[in-house]
């Protein structure tokens, strides 16, 4: 397997785990903030893991050379994920708040989220890269 395929496979696990890391956050926020009640999270957090191993699941599919993979990767994280990942700070952006005051007011699980969201960012866009480099595509030409 070329380099830049299992540099991909990596970049799109680590977004991955960023996601479930971006999941516990999440639920330990609520618990705290008592938003939800742990009844209210059981659902929303099934959906999530099961999305995380089916993801999962897709990038050993891709390591294996199938195309179909690397293309539904690319085509769902980095369209319907980033857009996901990226539409809140932009719209809340967009509302005219700024960064500034959002650091100022951050408390460590805010601080934690941001870390989480780039960690994120950076990975889906690195495994997109990296699936699409030359020797990714002769790989994944050479039709396993």
């Amino acid at each position: 397997m070329p380099g830049a395929v299992r540099a991909s496979s990596l970049w799109w696990l680590t977004a991955i785990g960023a996601g479930v890391f971006d999941t516990v956050l999440a639920v330990v926020d609520a618990l705290a903030t008592d938003s939800a009640g742990a009844g209210g999270l059981v659902g929303p957090v099934a959906f999530r893991l099961t999305v995380y191993a089916v993801l999962v699941a897709v990038v050993l599919r891709m390591r294996a050379g199938r195309n179909w993979a690397r293309i539904g990767l690319a085509a769902l994280l980095g369209t319907v994920g980033m857009a996901s990942l990226l539409i809140e700070p932009v719209t809340w952006l967009a509302e005219g708040n700024s960064v500034g005051d959002a650091f100022a007011g951050a408390d460590a699980v805010w601080v934690l989220f941001v870390v989480s969201r780039v960690v994120h960012v950076v990975a889906v866009v690195a495994a997109i890269v990296c699936a699409f480099r030359p020797e990714a595509n002769r790989y994944f030409r050479a039709g396993r």
